[in-house]
């Protein structure tokens, strides 16, 4: 098996090093020169175009900026669709768009390839080291042919679903990050503008229950079974916290957006009744607006938290 390597960046470098120093026969494009350099110095041969590349090799990784470049080297004029041999596979691995995604699999599906997205996760150090995810999406059995390549650069490679997959993942999760990020700057202006050092606010919050896990391991317990009748910590009590912290923002004149927004669900939340039920019900109304029902069977959720552990 011959496999391509488009886009030798921070991270396409580090991955396409690791499928070399896999014994994996690679051919690689770049439009830097001493990127390229890297690469055929470590073992690899080169392509002097997209198309070149295209024709030759029977599996393709393309490492992009975004989705400008995706569409450039995939669909457009001497690029992927128009040069590829039938039967090829691209895994698509750039942080890009869902419509975008599908549009690229229907036209490598009518010139007889196959496209998946899988979409990475963790840095440039993490391609250099191999410390890395891989977010799939497409058809099932390429994922399972294809995951020793997958595996050569990456320790955590994940089948998601169908075609897309990936990219919801990926997306949902930079989102997630920065919208973390965004209520920490607003709780440490707080907390800073209230007095406190903010060194000393963020050992201490270290030591509380959102310090002390994963976010994500709140969810756990009431979010994502749907039931929140039995209170970890009452929706009352919750609003009464968050309407104390905004109240006290107020008073020392700190913008606050996400926190007035929260209050606003919490007090929402109350209105319908909701004071005695797990203080996450709020979320719930976010979910209702959407379309969307959460209610994960709780011997699956059982077997995910024991793999973890």
């Amino acid at each position: 098996m011959k496999v391509g390597y488009i886009g030798l960046g921070l991270m396409g470098r580090g991955m396409a090093l690791n499928l070399v120093k896999g014994d994996i026969d690679l051919v690689v494009y770049d439009l830097d020169p001493a990127a390229v350099q890297a690469l055929t110095d470590a073992g690899a041969a080169s392509a002097t175009s997209v198309a070149e590349l295209a024709r030759q090799v029977d599996v393709i990784f393309t490492s992009l900026p975004g989705p400008p470049q995706v569409e450039a080297v995939v669909l457009g004029e001497g690029g992927i669709v128009q040069s590829m041999k039938p039967g090829l596979v691209l895994f698509e691995l750039s942080t890009s768009s869902l419509s975008l995604a599908k549009r690229i699999d229907q036209e490598i599906r009518d010139r007889g390839g196959v496209m998946m997205d899988a979409p990475v996760s963790g840095g440039p150090a993490g391609a250099a080291s191999g410390d890395l995810a891989f977010w799939v999406g497409g058809d099932k059995d390429i994922f399972d042919r294809h995951q020793g390549l997958l595996g050569a650069m990456g320790d955590k490679a994940i089948y998601l679903g169908p075609l897309g997959a990936g990219t919801v993942t990926k997306l949902v999760n930079n989102l997630l990050g920065q919208m973390i990020l965004a209520s920490m700057a607003e709780v440490f202006s707080l907390g800073v503008k209230a007095g406190l050092d903010p060194l000393d606010l963020w050992e201490a919050l270290r030591l509380g229950v959102v310090g002390k896990q994963s976010v994500l391991n709140m969810l756990t317990k009431q979010f994502l079974p749907g039931k929140y009748d039995t209170p970890a910590f009452a929706m009352k009590l919750g609003h009464k916290d968050v309407a104390l912290a905004t109240a006290m923002a107020k008073e020392l004149g700190v913008p606050m957006r996400l926190a007035n927004m929260t209050l606003e669900e919490m007090t929402e939340a109350l209105a319908r009744g909701l004071g005695d039920m797990d203080t996450r019900v709020h979320m719930r109304l976010q979910l209702e607006r959407a379309g969307v029902e959460i209610a994960v069977e709780e011997g699956r959720l059982a077997r995910v938290l024991s793999a973890q552990i």
